[in-house]
């Protein structure tokens, strides 16, 4: 079984958790109705991805 060589500082864990921290998503506005959308995905609003209508919309 593995055994700490000594306690691990308050800094070092907050370093390393530093990097777990909550982003917002990143968002791109649709080419086709301005709405804002996830990056490389399907618009929600439109259907609409690459240039080309991929879902039909309801509106």
């Amino acid at each position: 079984m593995a055994v700490s060589k000594g306690k691990t500082s308050k800094a070092r864990t907050r370093t390393r958790a530093s990097h777990q921290a909550l982003q917002a998503p990143s968002l791109s506005t649709c080419p086709n109705c301005q709405e804002p959308r996830m990056p490389h995905r399907v618009c929600p609003k439109c259907g609409w991805y690459n240039g080309r209508e991929v879902i039909e919309s309801e509106a």
